[in-house]
């Protein structure tokens, strides 16, 4: 398809590299955009009240016109997690996949209401599909942790690229589904322009070993148990749980299910054949109490101390229908992914103290990867034999030494580019370079699955979860004097001093500021006119700057500021006196005129935004409602 002088292809991953998790890939040529992938990650502890983490899509909302259709390698949530989240904003016409990962997808679609906006085609090994007039796409089996896993070989006018997907070379495949290592050496010898490639594991020497090299382990560790055996694993780990499955039924145990994915997964793969066994291995929670523990075998998830997840809720005796019993086995047959180590070892600790058995660790043989360790790497670039060399899907160091190994192999360093996410590189026959670079990033799905963390949420929930929050209630009268003393509300903010100490310098910084300021927002034309909301931006600030001063940490400071009713005097008044202000209140009609308030946020030293909105005045309104967070300025939608 490769035709002379054709212009150049652009590759733009939007996720998945100098990272693990939320793969996302572009590829763009001319005015059509084929997409590869939508996956996402999950949040770290600096992102409070965060569920998900997806990969920055504007550049895709700009272009969404140009949208053809969508490949999808495989079926874990780091390649198709955020696919629903992407049909909220845009289309995408088609989307082509593993028949797994689009029994997968589809409930995710449908649960979340976007099913309409896309066509699921499902595909088998060597199927190629046309995508847009530039895209001719293969799908090469492949093996991975999960079952129905592809590598893709994209054919475009610029050229022929092989994306290897998540991969590792597994000789004894327990679904005996093998890697076509034949059809990617078929590509080599024809010519690939690029091979953009796993990078997982590139920093282990040696290979991976096969899933099936789990299943002894496995089955020596539930035959000696002489009691319950609870498992956890990944959901998506069909093989693994396949094994798990086959060594229950020979042992003689029957096997209950706990967890949705677990659940889902196990059900879809049993349809497509990928899981073999009898009906009547599986027993509801409730029927189990009709066997002794020596039958009984639990698949759980929770094998990343996840807080909600059903292991987790075990150990902290917290589920409503399992309680871990002294002479369980607890089997931990995967290990914690980065940044989950503490959670993990916090749920193992809690499961040994309630009386259990727990076996986990790398040195009991009951997890391998899933991804491909330097002589896998090493054995897809002998095969593919690219002219130029993209890795991917791993952190800095991994490209890094993925790159060297292809280097090492041949490829020439100048042939060999390590991108970030937003890079737009263009590949073409004469070169591979980053030409321009678009909006990357992350954006952030808080609990409801559908409100969108913007930065000064985040920034926010970050400043409430370290210094707390401090309310501030004043009212003042139409005499420039407070009415009443400060109402405080503090919430999880330690004081340097006592309550009553706090409410006096409060009350003396309100003071001293109407003092000096009450004279530049009130005015009397006829009747006296105040800006409150002029006034209350000056009494905010000036009262943060007094407390940042006595205050050792910064807590989020919410001003409320209460202004008086409309008021009229309509008797005759006594002759017109300057009050203690120099103003003079003349007779007739008195009146506090509330220009528009705001609901603003400074940043504690004068500036101020404010989204501007009417405020009545008939009753008394809490008028001014401002929150300063420290050394910020931005405008808050809401207090």
């Amino acid at each position: 398809m490769t035709t002379a002088n054709a212009p150049a292809l652009k590759i733009i991953a939007l996720g998945g590299l100098h990272e693990i998790g939320k793969n996302t890939w572009v590829f763009e040529y001319n005015d059509e955009i084929m997409l590869l992938d939508g996956g996402l990650s999950f949040p770290d502890n600096m992102m409070p009240g965060v569920n998900v983490v997806l990969p920055d899509m504007t550049y895709l909302r700009d272009n969404k016109h140009k949208i053809k259709g969508m490949i999808v390698t495989h079926g874990h949530e780091d390649h198709i997690g955020a696919i629903s989240f992407h049909l909220k904003q845009f289309e995408i016409p088609v989307i082509y996949g593993p028949r797994l990962a689009m029994a997968l997808l589809e409930d995710k679609l449908r649960e979340a209401g976007v099913l309409n906006r896309t066509e699921l085609r499902r595909v088998m090994p060597r199927d190629i599909v046309r995508v847009g007039n530039s895209f001719f796409v293969e799908f090469i089996r492949n093996t991975h942790s999960i079952a129905d896993s592809f590598s893709i070989a994209i054919n475009t006018p610029a050229g022929m690229l092989i994306h290897s997907g998540d991969f590792k070379v597994d000789h004894t495949p327990v679904d005996g589904e093998f890697f076509d290592l034949a059809r990617l050496a078929e590509h080599g010898e024809k010519g690939v322009l690029c091979l953009i490639s796993d990078s997982t594991n590139a920093e282990l020497p040696g290979t991976t070993p096969s899933e099936r090299s789990v299943y002894p382990n496995l089955e020596r560790y539930i035959l000696a148990a002489k009691g319950r055996v609870i498992i956890t694993t990944f959901a998506s780990s069909v093989h693994r749980v396949n094994m798990i499955l086959d060594i229950a039924d020979k042992q003689g145990r029957v096997v209950g299910v706990v967890g949705r994915s677990m659940l889902n997964v196990i059900a879809h793969a049993r349809n497509l054949g990928y899981i073999k066994c009898r009906d009547d291995l599986f027993q509801p929670l409730q029927n189990l109490r009709h066997y002794r523990d020596d039958q009984i075998l639990i698949l759980t998830t929770g094998s990343q101390g996840e807080p909600m997840s059903a292991l987790t809720r075990l150990s902290n005796s917290s589920h409503k229908q399992l309680e871990i019993r002294q002479g369980d086995t607890v089997i931990l047959s995967a290990n914690p992914i980065p940044g989950n180590t503490i959670p993990v070892v916090r749920t193992i600790d809690r499961l040994i103290a309630l009386g259990a058995n727990v076996i986990y660790g790398k040195d009991k043989g009951l997890h391998v990867s899933g991804h491909g360790s330097q002589e896998d790497h090493k054995l897809m670039l002998a095969l593919v034999r690219p002219k130029f060399f993209f890795p991917a899907h791993g952190e800095l160091r991994m490209l890094k030494q993925h790159a060297k190994m292809a280097e090492n192999m041949g490829i020439p360093s100048e042939n060999i580019i390590i991108a970030e996410n937003g890079d737009v590189v263009a590949v073409c026959q004469d070169y591979m370079r980053v030409v321009d670079k678009v909006p990357s990033g992350v954006e952030l799905v808080d609990s409801s699955r559908d409100g969108m963390v913007k930065g000064e949420v985040l920034r926010d929930r970050q400043q409430l979860a370290g210094d707390g929050i401090f309310t501030i209630a004043v009212s003042v009268g139409l005499d420039g004097k407070l009415s009443t003393n400060p109402d405080i509300q503090l919430s999880g903010v330690v004081l340097p001093m006592e309550h009553s100490q706090i409410i006096a310098a409060v009350a003396k910084a309100i003071d001293n500021s109407l003092a000096n300021c009450w004279g530049n927002f009130a005015r009397n034309v006829g009747s006296l006119e105040v800006d409150w909301v002029g006034l209350r931006g000056q009494l905010e600030r000036d009262l943060t700057r007094v407390l940042r001063q006595q205050m050792q940490s910064k807590p989020m400071i919410v001003f409320l500021l209460q202004t008086p009713p409309n008021s009229t005097q309509s008797a005759p008044a006594p002759a017109p006196k300057p009050n203690a202000l120099g103003i003079t209140l003349r007779p007739g009609s008195v009146k506090a005129v509330a220009k528009p308030e705001a609901v603003a946020v400074t940043n504690g030293n004068g500036a101020t935004n404010a989204a501007v909105t009417p405020v009545t005045t008939d009753a008394p309104t809490l008028g001014a409602v401002t929150a300063s967070a420290g050394r910020r300025k931005r405008t808050a939608a809401t207090v």
